[in-house]
């Protein structure tokens, strides 16, 4: 992970106004950015929610969780890139993203990713394990989402898409976040 994502990350928690609920939502690879930025930052984020996220205990990295096989495809597209330190992106239908003008939208915004990112361990003091979680993971299953949740405490909910579900079914994963506990809309409902 480069160490700027999470203090970035933070950085926007500082911006956030004294008594607001914020849920922090990292998906993919971002989960561990979140837990790492929410770590930081403890008392501005009440509620974690990870969507196909990695996560994991401190020292956790994506090879330390992945799969062997997948550690090894990654390492082998950085070497193909030229200098090694990048992962060029993979087709959008690699992550569920198969309508034409979807993917063609998508395959225009991604870019190459540092392999630090896939290696470097996430620096946790152990104030995000104070915070409660969500771990929305993807059916069919890529990579064992659902028990990096679990193993962290995290509710863990299942949801029906692709890892790339943000793009193939925003709406049942949008009523998901909004009945995360700490959003304003499931507080009210609480309240009502």
């Amino acid at each position: 992970m480069t160490r700027r994502a999470p203090r970035t990350v933070a950085a926007a928690l500082d911006t956030v106004p004294e008594g607001e609920e914020v849920v922090l939502v990292g998906h993919s690879y971002a989960g561990l950015v979140v837990r790492e930025a929410a770590d930081l930052r403890p008392g501005a984020v009440g509620h974690l929610v990870l969507v196909d996220g990695w996560a994991g205990p401190d020292g956790a990295s994506m090879f330390g969780l992945a799969p062997e096989a997948f550690v090894a495809a990654v390492r082998a597209a950085a070497a193909t890139s030229g200098d090694g330190k990048r992962i060029p992106p993979p087709p959008p239908a690699a992550f569920g993203v198969v309508d034409a003008a979807d993917s063609a939208w998508l395959a225009g915004l991604l870019v190459p990713q540092a392999l630090s990112t896939f290696t470097e361990a996430t620096r946790l003091s152990g104030a995000v394990d104070r915070i409660p979680g969500t771990a929305v993971h993807c059916r069919p299953a890529t990579y064992p989402f659902d028990r990096f949740g679990a193993a962290l405490g995290y509710r863990t909910l299942a949801l029906d898409g692709p890892h790339d579900v943000m793009l193939t079914d925003p709406e049942p994963l949008a009523r998901l976040l909004l009945d995360a506990p700490g959003h304003p809309a499931a507080l009210r409902e609480q309240e009502a």
